[in-house]
């Protein structure tokens, strides 16, 4: 069976970045072979605020069937205040209905996390947040995770990405589907950096 990749962020703003490279990532996983299910803001928002003492609403048993079944994950998230957005979180939160299961949270699970912002320093600490709730979830941050600066690449028509960022959230896909290349020395940083990164736009976690 191809695998199951679950992509869910976004937010409610039109062209939002944050959804645009989740789509990105999503469709790399996608072309690699993948079975692909999307979650995007108007789903999230209308999420109720998850109670963990009541079961999960029917408005959210979509979300966590899904969760149940994938083989990975690819969260993105806006940098809201330094930090992920409320909507995002949320759903997030909806793992704990996978809390009794065999494989409880996102055990077993790759997770690609995807962060944009205007400006690098809450692209980077968002991305930062992102990796410590996917650990807390039991689950596996993929090596790669983009912090992407959506400041950049924008007209009057949106954000447009450009080649080195579709690269890095096309990587990110691929990587949750266990596609991910160890790529050989790149120079000075070729051991801890590959093609598709930047040094002001990955964080790796050892």
């Amino acid at each position: 069976m191809p695998p199951f990749v679950v992509g869910l962020g976004g937010t409610l703003r039109a062209s939002s970045s944050s959804e645009t490279a989740l789509r990105v990532a999503l469709d790399a996983a996608q072309a690699a072979g993948a079975r692909t299910e999307l979650f995007g803001a108007e789903y999230l928002a209308g999420l109720p605020m998850y109670d963990p003492d009541r079961p999960a609403r029917t408005s959210g048993l979509r979300l966590v069937e899904a969760l149940r079944a994938a083989d990975g994950v690819i969260v993105s998230s806006p940098g809201y205040h330094g930090s992920v957005s409320g909507l995002v979180k949320n759903a997030l939160d909806y793992a704990e209905e996978l809390r009794d299961d065999a494989r409880p949270y996102l055990a077993g699970r790759a997770v690609g996390c995807v962060a944009t912002a205007y400006g690098w320093q809450a692209a980077v600490t968002t991305l930062q947040t992102l990796r410590t709730i996917v650990h807390a979830l039991r689950g596996w941050p993929t090596p790669l995770g983009a912090a992407i600066n959506a400041a950049e690449g924008r007209d009057g028509l949106g954000w447009i990405p450009d080649e080195r960022v579709l690269s890095q959230l096309r990587t990110v896909g691929l990587e949750v589907c266990g596609q991910g290349v160890v790529p050989g020395p790149l120079g000075p940083r070729g051991a801890h950096q590959n093609e598709a990164s930047d040094p002001d736009t990955v964080v790796r976690v050892p």
